[in-house]
């Protein structure tokens, strides 16, 4: 399994940069390749994506969610991956996003991409277009403040 850490600073209090990534049906206008997201539930999502020039799909359920600090995931179904995003509060005005993805390569292509390190660009590339979609914008496209309790703490 591949694992992947970036972090990136985002001009924006750290409610704005949490409330964002919860609207995860917007994913497909700054992840490169992620074609679409549907959230099911508070806790499951259904992504559709282009990987490798190969179209995937796979279930997700979130593990973890409290608000301004963290949102981790699992995949259930299709493509295997795991992660988890953390928001740090640096001042009033900026945070810290630290993005963690551990992803199972399939096949030869995929195999030979991480060898090469694209997922390491690609994590990367799609936090910087997260930073500039969202101080663009200057306000998150929604909200979720719900929380979701991880599995060890039920």
């Amino acid at each position: 399994m591949a694992t992947v850490e970036q972090s990136i600073d985002v001009n924006v209090p750290v409610h704005v940069a949490y409330d964002q990534w919860t609207q995860f049906e917007e994913f497909p206008r700054f992840m490169d390749g992620v074609k679409n997201v549907r959230q099911i539930d508070d806790t499951h999502l259904h992504w559709v994506a282009e990987v490798a020039g190969d179209e995937k799909e796979w279930d997700a359920e979130i593990t973890e969610q409290h608000p301004d600090d963290r949102v981790a995931w699992h995949s259930t179904s299709g493509a295997r991956n795991a992660g988890a995003v953390t928001f740090h509060r640096l001042d009033d005005d900026n945070t810290r996003v630290t993005l963690q993805l551990d992803a199972e390569p399939e096949g030869a292509v995929e195999t030979a991409g991480e060898a090469l390190g694209f997922l390491d660009r690609l994590v990367k590339g799609d936090l910087k277009r997260f930073k500039e979609f969202l101080e663009e914008r200057g306000a998150p496209t929604g909200a979720w403040r719900g929380s979701v309790e991880s599995p060890s703490s039920r």
